[in-house]
């Protein structure tokens, strides 16, 4: 039996275990069945990845309390006792206390004690113009963060509705294979028949068995990819052991983008407001040449326990300070800001280009998927009509199982084919939208 502190102490654990716990789940039950736009919202809601941006932006946005506090006065209060034989603060103590008279040995005043209590205001009327610098700093770096949080949930977004379509293309596979299944186990069934009334040899028999084996093999492989593409769907919106079913049909289409320009683009805003907050601490690494100025007040309540007697003072005044040599830290400091600053127009540069060839290969990409899918519809057209009348000439013992197995296997290949140009167009005008700076569903808008 443990004692009872240790007890207390675990149900204390499991406590704070079970609210961290429901803290990290999402609260909001997930539909039956998935729409695309809605599984977006969702991702974008309870994903881990848009957690942590946000916390970045909260990180940011203290910053910018930090640094607003600069242009605040500061106020602080104090108490102090103090018990002394030493002349030159003894005697403090008398004039402070109201004690002295004529007769004092100043050499000798003897032992005096201090109660102190004192209150202390002071402003920073200039230094150099260190915390504009600081503060416009802060601000550039918060409106950094959230543009990076909308980069972040743009790209959630975009491998959201990538991973909705692979779950179609996994389902049209599975679909596929268990069609060409269907067919060979048809034709296995004629080819017995025929070998039963003496019209069809063993050995074709056999090779449609065969086909029928590896059928099957072929599409218990598409059944495990379409567990995985569930799976890393329901990664992407934060979920686990959550059962995916999808709604196409109730899903809204995605229009293709017609502006051509990445101006939109999350990332370079970002960008952007890091490069200004970057010049912004040039301006703070040089506020290191040019003078402080502050003011500053205090009032003094004092009280002597030893003599019984009291004091109250007041002190106020301004101070100017001017670093004439500091080592040469301010230019060291100016130096590496001002590094930085460049290398952080060199990657904004970088940036600008990379995104501009991303938007160009993703149009590219889209027409590429454009024509890939009327072929692959004419193709499974033309198959499926071949696998017709491959079957017809097999029944009538016309045609070898061999040739029918090629027949076959075409028609699974061309449907097969068309799935995967099916999602892939659908996944292509996805990453248009995004590398133009659209959302997949107008989201946040």
């Amino acid at each position: 039996m443990l004692p009872r502190p240790l007890l207390a102490c675990f149900f204390c654990l499991c406590f704070l275990l079970a609210e961290a716990v429901a803290a990290s789940t999402p609260t909001e039950a997930p539909p039956e069945r998935w729409r695309a736009e809605q599984a977006v919202q969702f991702a974008l809601a309870h994903s881990p990845d848009a957690h942590a941006a946000m916390e970045r932006i909260r990180a940011a946005e203290a910053d910018i309390r930090a640094a607003r506090a600069a242009f605040l006065p500061q106020l602080g209060v104090s108490g102090e006792y103090s018990r002394t034989d030493n002349p030159m603060y003894s005697f403090g103590n008398i004039l402070n206390q109201g004690l002295f008279t004529s007769d004092i040995d100043f050499n000798d005043p003897g032992t005096t004690d201090t109660l102190q209590a004192r209150a202390t205001l002071q402003y920073r009327l200039y230094n150099g113009g260190q915390d504009r610098a600081a503060l416009t700093a802060a601000d550039e770096q918060a409106r950094a963060a959230r543009y990076e949080q909308a980069a972040v949930s743009a790209r959630l977004a975009g491998a959201v509705v990538r991973a909705f379509h692979t779950i179609r293309q996994a389902e049209d596979t599975v679909s596929a294979r268990q069609s060409a299944v269907t067919a060979i186990t048809a034709s296995l069934e004629v080819a017995r028949t025929r070998h039963a009334a003496g019209t069809l040899l063993r050995e074709e028999v056999l090779n449609l068995e065969v086909q029928q084996a590896r059928a099957e093999e072929q599409r218990i492989q598409a059944r495990h990819g379409l567990d995985l593409a569930r799976r890393g769907f329901s990664n992407l919106l934060g979920l686990s052991g959550t059962e995916v079913r999808l709604d196409p049909a109730g899903s809204e289409a995605q229009a293709v983008p017609d502006a051509a320009s990445t101006a939109g683009r999350p990332e370079l805003a970002a960008m952007a407001a890091t490069v200004r907050a970057l010049e912004a601490e040039v301006d703070r690494a040089g506020a290191g040449h040019r003078p402080t100025t502050d003011a500053f007040a205090s009032y003094q309540a004092e009280t002597g326990l030893e003599h019984d007697g009291s004091g109250n003072s007041w002190l106020a005044g301004m101070r100017l300070n001017y670093t004439l040599f500091d080592g040469e830290r301010t230019e060291a400091a100016l130096a590496r800001a001002t590094a930085r600053l460049a290398g952080a127009r060199a990657e904004q540069r970088k940036l600008q280009l990379a995104i501009e060839l991303e938007a160009e290969q993703a149009r590219l990409a889209l027409a590429q998927e454009e024509e890939r899918l009327k072929v692959t519809a004419r193709m499974v057209a033309a198959a499926a009509e071949s696998a017709r009348l491959a079957r017809l000439r097999f029944q009538e013992g016309v045609l070898l199982a061999s040739d029918l197995i090629d027949t076959e296997n075409r028609l699974t290949d061309a449907r097969i084919s068309h799935a995967r140009a099916t999602a892939a167009r659908a996944m292509a005008v996805a990453d248009l939208r995004r590398a133009v700076g659209l959302g997949q569903f107008n989201e946040g808008t």
